[in-house]
Parts: structure tokens; C-alpha cells; sequence
């Protein structure tokens, strides 16, 4: 009998519920929960294949020192004892925790309770950092306490919904479902602020593509054009918001249209809509945080919002949208280096408070090193030992170069987790088997505050542990055994929900209900203030445990604020135009998601379905500035910062702004050689936040022109290919490797596997064509041209695994009868291509998404390629109208 679990996604802050269902012993059904409230059942690309992903490929299932296969005594002994030295020789901030939103609460509360109350230092991070702490360091300057004042159901309500640095339809595609059903069912209108004309920017009734990083001056206009007006909420101000002495006289009066380079007309439009709109939601992301002035953005966002009363309403407030399924966790228990925990600051007694709950032998005395001023101290000798949990430093950091170089000058650099081979494991003496998802068990925190339990539905691969568990050894084993002598994590779980409540009195929003833990009566009257069903044992309200959200749908609904005063506060801004690019360094860089791929690809780019939409890491780029730098379509180009340099596919669009480009980021070491966005933008960071700015970097593009290009299908993955280009990709049978370089291709033949091997070479030309078969299947194809000319994939992608194709057809790499050419990948549920869309749509005279799906299929399962369809609808209806 297949049992379904209820559990919660891996992917973004959404935090949309699942239920999975078993069908084997590494398989498992996926659908969405049509009771969990994040979600109501529909779920994007990334989460409805997420059952692509489960299997034991690549992963870590050993604990290991060096390349040495231990056991966990042994692995767990070295760890405590390095660090015990460590700190004894060098003090407790020579060593330090960098964390990740991926880790559960309970991960998160051990490794913060350690390190902060056991250790002694707050040198505790996590990546999180990367993305949302400067929405974090906004809310408290303007609340007192980082609280998200909206909810999803904000959105239905909301008249105007404003999308400020969100590629909303491809980072958060469930929220721009529901963003489209409001629209569709009252009309609310759409403003996009984003410098690229992205899918989300396409739908919308105004886009604004402003210049990077002139936000602040476009909302600081706003609001000075609202008090201008007679627009703001003076009652509300008066009794609510604190305003400094002379707040309204530093208001910075400047051109705004010239300062955001867009047309006075836009700007006009976009105050007129705010205006006559007074049910506003604006909806930030990484284009608002990830930048060197970001705190400085979200307080004019903010100020906005307190100056016109429009928070704490129904369909009303500013909404920070987190990018990890457990950022929002990791801010609660105090995973970052600037917080204690429980959204407790450094103050003495909010310190004394702390060390009291914990009965710890000490107590940090103040805020630890940020990420990027801790791997600055590793590079410079003062951290000597650094215990790396569920994330990729060596990837995703600013510069990661020198990233790299600080991991290879850290003398003791442990990494958790579940993937054996990742850019950044390579630089550990100790490398530790974590749980992944579907294995372990706990709680996550979504964007509008909603526990949700992420359950358990595999078994534990080989000696993999939960991270809480390897923590609570190591703790156990410095000598601090009664304190984390944790049987389950629902006693971690009732410990920090003890913690919220402890000595809180409403001085805090975070305040969870009882539940029971270690030490504490399991009383009936613990489990009625749950509210969830119970049976009856200490771990039973766990298992049971039902999305709750603290602080309710609306956490300032009274109006009542966390600050001394209970007044919110407005926080003076100032807008510093972005430094002029130099001569060398021209244009503008900005870095992003793609729709079907997250993070470094160690999940996704498990997925066959998943790594069809984009196959190669793409710099986009202005059809003008690709003709005025002799650019090509479709060709190779190197991206070149003062930081680093690395090739991409060049793909020219006029959705760029002409004088910036856009990479991805998800390509590593693992999957390419080019595509490596972290190595260009640099460090660089929020003076407030310390959180990075990746989206506006000083960059140079110039075409760079190989030798050879060509392609490699095959059923195996060889020894990825010493050559300057190359990235791979998984597909249905097997994998799809794209190469160039210079010199003599040849070598390249020695990726063929052995086989029946067919083969039509030139090598004065330089052209190889070889495929390999075996038992009648093909096992690979090998495609080299110094010319460029190279046959399509698709059709020899799937001829893998099993083909009756005749030899002169594979080693053309088409048909003898040409198979009609889909395009590229749209629908990644149905495989429908761009063109079979296309020509549907002129064909049939469909008129409408739900008309394609119909005929089609295409956006009928999980919808993250709507707006896709949208777009070749309009462009459909433009072209016949021309």
C-alpha cells in the first residue's frame, strides 16, 4: 500500500506543500497539497519534478576525511577536537558556522545555539546573506523587529500590486499564479520595476525598466510627490510613525525620470496608479536586496507604505519575498552573524536573557563577521576553522575566486552535506553525509511567516545523518552533552518556540505557541494552544504538526509596532547615482535565476525535465550592442569584470537595457567550464546589511571566437573534456555536452565510449561525426565543426538509448525525412517546443493561453510557462496586425 506524507518544497520561499507519494524505493509520485494554505495545490516547474531528483546519484553517503572513507566516530572526534584546539589556542573567533537557508529550524537552532551560547562567538553566517538581509536590516530600522507585514492573502486583496526587482512569473511562479488569478478576478493593476524586460515584466500594465540602483531616488520622488499632493495619512503618522526631525526637508529633490532613465510619461503613470490605488501591495526581491545600497531601498519602499498608511490592511503593505525555503527560518532562530536569536539583538539583557534560556557557560559578546568579511578573515589567517553546512561559498559568493582562495588558506574546513563532488567540498579535510530533502525531517518558515513540516518519505541512504544530529555530536563531544542531548527534533523545535516565548511579554512578534519539549510538562494544555491534532505520545503533535503563521495573517493590523514607543519609524535615505562605468569597464552586469534551475544545480540539474528550458548559461544582450561590438547570435563571448572572467553563450534580445547584460548563476565547476557568473561581480556590499551587490557590476563583453565548436551525446557521462568551453546538461537517456576551443579537436574522440563505432571525419577541415553503438542501441554521438556548422540535439538526443536510425542518418545527425523542428523548450511538462507553439497558434487561430493548453497541453500542469505563451500570443496578434 503506497502511503502519501505531506511535506513542503525544497525550492523557494513560496513554501508551497507537497504530497509525496512513494512508488518505489528511490521514487516517489509529486503533487501539490490542496490543503496547505501557501499553495492550495499548485506548485511550478522546479516542484512539480521534483521527483526527478531523488535518486542517490552523486551523493555524499560516507563520512570522509580526505579521500578516506570513516565512520562517524571517527569523523565526528576530529571535527571536535580541531575546533576545541582551535578555540583554545586562538580564542572562540577563530572559528566559525557558515549556514544555509536550506537547513531546517531545527538545523539552524542547534548550530546557532552552539556557536553563540556554547562557543562564544557570533561567527556564525548564512548565505542567506546573499539574498535577503538587507530586507532584514530595513524591517528592523523601520519595525524594530524583522516582520514581514504581509501575507499571500494580501494579494488577493490588493488593488494595485507593485513587483520591485522580481522576475516574479520564474523566481516565484506559485505567488505569480496567484497574482494572475487576482487580476483575472478584480482587475488589479500590475506594476513591474525591474531594469530587464523579463516574462513578469511583460504581463504587467506598466513596466518601469529603470536604471540599476536608481530605486531610491524613483520612491523617495514617489513620496515627495505624495506629500506634495496632500496624499499621505497624517492621522496615521501622527499616531503610528515616529519621523525624524527634518526628515522631509532631506528629502533628495531630483529628476527622477533622468536619474531612473525612464520617460516622464512612465513615471507620471506610476505615481497616478499609486495614487488612486490605496490598496497597495509592493512585493520586493533580490533586485532590491542585492545591492550595495539595498537596506537604503527597502526603507524607501517602506517609508512609502508607513508615510500613506497603507499597512497593516487587508490588500496593503510592503512584502519582502524570500528566495530559500528556510530563510525565514534561519532569521527567526538567529542564523545570521547580526542577530542573536529569536529576533533578539546584542544588548546586555537581551544577551543575559539568552545565555539564562540556554544555561550556557557563556554568551557572544556582540555581532559576528558577515559572509563576505568571513571569508576575508579566512583569507587572511584570522579564522582557522570553518564548518560549511548545506551551500556552495565557492560558487555563489561575490568574487568567488577569492572565495576559493580563502578556503584553500583555512587550515581546517569542514563541509556538510548531501552531494560527494561540489566546487566547494573539494577545499574540506572533513566532508560530513547530511539528509537531503525527502529524507529529513522538520520545520521550515515561508515568506509570510507559515511553519510547515517537511516530512520524511525516503529512507536513510547509507550513514547520512540529520545535520542537528552531526551538530549536536560535535557539541556533545566538546563537552557540552546535557545541553544538546536531543532525542527527536520536535525537542529542538519546542525548545525555540520556548525561546520566542521566554521572558517576551509582546515585546517581540515572534512569539510561537507552547509546544512540548525536553524538560517540560506534555500537558493537555500545551497541546490545545497547538490546535493540531494529537495522539498522544512526546513526538506525536510533531508528526501531526498543521501549517500555523505567527504573527497572523496581518502582524500590525493594531498598528501597534516592536519598538520601544510602539511606533514604526520613518529612515532617512539618500540616493548616490551609480559611479559612471570607466572606459574599460562599459556596461553594466546583472545576475539572476533562470525559471527551471536553483541555486548550483546540484538538484535541478538532476532533472532531465528541468534542464531542457535553458541548456547553456546565456549572456543576454541588446541586438544594438551585439551589432556595435561584433557580437554574434547564438555565439561565444567572454564576460570580463576587474574580478574575473569566464565564456557564454551570447543570446541578443531587446529585453536588455543597451547598456547591460544578464547572466544566470547556477553554472559551477561541476557543470561547465564558462558560465561561472560568481567569479565576476565583486565584493562590494550594503554598509547596513553587508549583503552584496551582484546586480550592478562594471563588465566588458568582447566575442571570442574558438577554433572548433561541437557536441556530444551520450548514454554515460565520460571525463568531462580539458577545452576553454564546455557545459553539460542532463536529458532523457543520458546528457548533452556542448564543447569549443582551440588547437586540434581530436582528443575529443577519446569521450566516446567503446562500441561499434561509426565515424565520417575531415581533419583538414576539422570535422568529426562518430556515433557509438551497442546491442543496436546508440550510446553516442560526437559532432565537431570548424565552421560552426552542427546539427540540431533533439533528434539525437533521442535517438539515445535505443534507435533504429541507419548509420548515414546518425552521422548526419538528422532523418532521412526531416522530423518538423520544435524549438526550443517552453513547456517543460509536456515537451512543447517554441515553434509546435507557434505554428499552433497561427494554424488553429488560438487566441488565448488556456486555447493552447487546451490544444496543446502546454500551461496546463504546473503554469510556469504562461507567460511564455502569453508573450507569443501578443507577438502573434502584433505580427498579423503589422
Amino acid at each position: 500500500m503506497r502511503v502519501s506524507v505531506k511535506t513542503t518544497c525544497a525550492y523557494c520561499g513560496v513554501g508551497c506543500g507537497i504530497v509525496a507519494t512513494p512508488t518505489g524505493e528511490r521514487n516517489a509520485t509529486i503533487a501539490g497539497d490542496p490543503d496547505h494554505p501557501a499553495n492550495r495545490g499548485r506548485l511550478c516547474s522546479k516542484g512539480t519534478h521534483l521527483g526527478e531528483t531523488i535518486g542517490l546519484e552523486g551523493r555524499l553517503l560516507h563520512p570522509m576525511i580526505g579521500s578516506e572513507r570513516v565512520g562517524w566516530p571517527e569523523a565526528l572526534d576530529l571535527v571536535a577536537s580541531r575546533f576545541a584546539k582551535t578555540i583554545a589556542e586562538h580564542g572562540p573567533d577563530s572559528v566559525a558556522f557558515y549556514v544555509s537557508g536550506q537547513l531546517l529550524t531545527e538545523d539552524y537552532y542547534v548550530a546557532n545555539k552552539l556557536m553563540k551560547g556554547f562557543i562564544g562567538s557570533a561567527n556564525i553566517d548564512t548565505n542567506s546573506r546573499l539574498c535577503m538581509s538587507s530586507a532584514v536590516a530595513a524591517h528592523v530600522r523601520a519595525f524594530g523587529e524583522d516582520v514581514v507585514p504581509c501575507s499571500y492573502s494580501d494579494l488577493d486583496e490588493a488593488d494595485l500590486i507593485v513587483l520591485v526587482g522580481s522576475n516574479t512569473a520564474w523566481c516565484h511562479p506559485v505567488v505569480w499564479q496567484q497574482i494572475e488569478a487576482a487580476r483575472e478576478k478584480r482587475g488589479t493593476k500590475l506594476v513591474v520595476i525591474d531594469p530587464r524586460r523579463t516574462e513578469t515584466a511583460e504581463r504587467a500594465d506598466l513596466h518601469l525598466a529603470i536604471a540599476p540602483d536608481s530605486d531610491i531616488a524613483l520612491w523617495t520622488g514617489l513620496l515627495r510627490e505624495l506629500r506634495t499632493g496632500f496624499r499621505l495619512d497624517g492621522g496615521f503618522m501622527a499616531g503610528r510613525v515616529s519621523v525624524p526631525k527634518d526628515f522631509w526637508s532631506t528629502l533628495p529633490d531630483l529628476d527622477v525620470a533622468k536619474a531612473c532613465d525612464i520617460p516622464r510619461a512612465d513615471l507620471q503613470a506610476f505615481y497616478d496608479l499609486f495614487i488612486d490605488h490605496p490598496r497597495t501591495v509592493t512585493l520586493f526581491s533580490q533586485g532590491v536586496n542585492q545591492s550595495t545600497s539595498g537596506t537604503d531601498k527597502a526603507n524607501a519602499i517602506l517609508n512609502v507604505h508607513l508615510a500613506t498608511g497603507r499597512i497593516g490592511k487587508p490588500g496593503a503593505g510592503p512584502f519582502s519575498i524570500t528566495g530559500q525555503p528556510n530563510a525565514m527560518g534561519g532569521r527567526e532562530v538567529g542564523g545570521l552573524a547580526t542577530m542573536l536569536a529569536a529576533h533578539m539583538g546584542f544588548s546586555e539583557a537581551e544577551r543575559d536573557r539568552a545565555q539564562r534560556f540556554w544555561q550556557s557557560p557563556t554568551i557572544c559578546p556582540g555581532p559576528g563577521l558577515k559572509a563576505v568579511e568571513m571569508f576575508d578573515a579566512m583569507a587572511r589567517g584570522k579564522i582557522k576553522a570553518v564548518w560549511i553546512m548545506a551551500t556552495n561559498p565557492a560558487v555563489s559568493m561575490p568574487d568567488a575566486r577569492m572565495a576559493r582562495v580563502a578556503l584553500a588558506n583555512c587550515p581546517f574546513v569542514v563541509v556538510s552535506d548531501c552531494i560527494a563532488a561540489t566546487d566547494t567540498g573539494r577545499y574540506a579535510q572533513v566532508r560530513l553525509p547530511a539528509l537531503g530533502w525527502g529524507e529529513k525531517d522538520g520545520t521550515v518558515t515561508n515568506s509570510e511567516r507559515m511553519v510547515s513540516r517537511q516530512r520524511g518519505f525516503l529512507g536513510t541512504p547509507g550513514d547520512a545523518k540529520p545535520d542537528w544530529w552531526i551538530i549536536a555530536e560535535v557539541a556533545k563531544r566538546m563537552g557540552w552533552g546535557e545541553a544538546f542531548d536531543y532525542a527527536h527534533q520536535s525537542e529542538i523545535f519546542g525548545e525555540f518556540a520556548a525561546q520566542t516565548r521566554f521572558e517576551n511579554d509582546g515585546a517581540r512578534v515572534l512569539s510561537l505557541p507552547s509546544f512540548p519539549r525536553r524538560r517540560e510538562p506534555n500537558s493537555p494544555s500545551q497541546r490545545q494552544e497547538l490546535g493540531s491534532r494529537l495522539r498522544g505520545n512526546d513526538e506525536d503533535w510533531y508528526d501531526d504538526l498543521i501549517p500555523f503563521q505567527w504573527g497572523g495573517t496581518s502582524p500590525f493590523a493594531d498598528h501597534a509596532f516592536p519598538t520601544p514607543d510602539g511606533r514604526a519609524n520613518l529612515v532617512p535615505v539618500a540616493f548616490t547615482p551609480r559611479a559612471d562605468s570607466t572606459r574599460q569597464f562599459a556596461l553594466r552586469l546583472n545576475t539572476g535565476r533562470y525559471r527551471d534551475q536553483w541555486h548550483t544545480m546540484t538538484r535541478t540539474g538532476l532533472s532531465p525535465k528541468l534542464s531542457q528550458h535553458r541548456r547553456e548559461p546565456l549572456v543576454e544582450v541588446h541586438p544594438d550592442t551585439v551589432q556595435r561590438l561584433g557580437l554574434t547570435d547564438g555565439g561565444l563571448a567572454k564576460v570580463e569584470t576587474a574580478h574575473g572572467h569566464s565564456i557564454f553563450r551570447v543570446e541578443s534580445t531587446p529585453n536588455q537595457r543597451r547598456q547591460e547584460l544578464f547572466v544566470p548563476i547556477h553554472w559551477t565547476d561541476q557543470t561547465s567550464g564558462g558560465g561561472r557568473a560568481g567569479l565576476l561581480p565583486g565584493q562590494d556590499r550594503d554598509p547596513v546589511s553587508g549583503q552584496p551587490g551582484f546586480k550592478n557590476t562594471p563588465v566588458r563583453i568582447a566575442p571570442w571566437r574558438p577554433d572548433w565548436t561541437g557536441f556530444l551525446v551520450t548514454t554515460d557521462l565520460p571525463v568531462l573534456p580539458d577545452c576553454e568551453y564546455w557545459t553539460r546538461v542532463r536529458c532523457a537517456q543520458g546528457w548533452l555536452i556542448e564543447v569549443a576551443g582551440n588547437g586540434d579537436a581530436a582528443a575529443l574522440s577519446q569521450l566516446l565510449p567503446a562500441g561499434d563505432r561509426l565515424e565520417m571525419s575531415d581533419p583538414k577541415r576539422g570535422t568529426i561525426r562518430a556515433a557509438v553503438r551497442s546491442g543496436g542501441r546508440l550510446d553516442a554521438a560526437l559532432f565537431v565543426s570548424r565552421g560552426g556548422g552542427l546539427p540540431p540535439r533533439d533528434w539525437l538526443i533521442a535517438q539515445l538509448g535505443g534507435s533504429d536510425a541507419a548509420p548515414n542518418e546518425l552521422l548526419a545527425g538528422r532523418p532521412a525525412a526531416p522530423a518538423p523542428d520544435r524549438g526550443p523548450i517552453v513547456c517543460v511538462c509536456f515537451d512543447v517546443g517554441m515553434r509546435t507553439i507557434l505554428g499552433a497558434i497561427a494554424e488553429r487561430a488560438l487566441a488565448s493561453v488556456e486555447a493552447v493548453g487546451a490544444a496543446l497541453g502546454a500551461g496546463t500542469n504546473c503554469g510556469s510557462c504562461r507567460p511564455a505563451i502569453a508573450r507569443m500570443l501578443e507577438d502573434h496578434k502584433e505580427a498579423v496586425h503589422a
